[in-house]
């Protein structure tokens, strides 16, 4: 019965994001000199003056180990790209675009004969479906993006400007 009603409360708000959980999550965080992913730890940083102040755990694509090499290979890409455009009304609960395929991605997928793909985004849950965020971060199952949850998401959308660095290690 409590497990339902937590459920039923995170449902709730997961959309509306309340005064009272921004505060808790950082309504005003401090803006990002560069976001960090780290694949294999599956976790996200927000890094300002060289040193991490929040960091979260992450969903991957699929086929997560390695870099990105074209279209459909579930790969998230590694690589330093920047964070240049938002849709705050995406498919998914807000998300930023990572600047992949950058000119090198292109040049290795065309030597390749391949389509490098793209709109590589970090984004919060599939619309509908933030309810589940606690149990879809254990799971790799995007296409290539990043996802979060929609509270960290929240405050990633806040803390980062276009064009903020972004850097993918494996």
């Amino acid at each position: 019965m409590l497990l339902a009603l937590l459920i039923l409360i995170q449902h709730q708000f997961e959309y509306q994001l309340p005064a009272w959980r921004l505060d808790l999550l950082g309504a005003n965080p401090p803006k990002a000199d560069l976001v960090l992913v780290e694949k294999g730890a599956r976790r996200l940083s927000l890094v300002r003056d060289g040193k991490i102040y929040r960091q979260w755990r992450i969903s991957l694509g699929f086929d997560p180990i390695g870099h990105k090499q074209r279209e459909g290979d579930g790969r998230t890409p590694e690589g330093r790209y920047i964070l240049d455009w938002r849709n705050p009304g995406s498919c998914c609960f807000k998300s930023l675009h990572v600047s992949y395929p950058d000119a090198a991605d292109h040049a290795a997928a065309a030597a390749r004969g391949d389509d490098p793909g793209g709109l590589i985004m970090i984004h919060g849950q599939v619309n509908g479906s933030g309810w589940l965020g606690w149990l879809n971060q254990y799971r790799d199952h995007t296409h290539g993006c990043i996802a979060l949850r929609n509270g960290p998401m929240e405050v990633v959308w806040r803390a980062v400007d276009d064009g903020t660095p972004i850097e993918i290690r494996p």
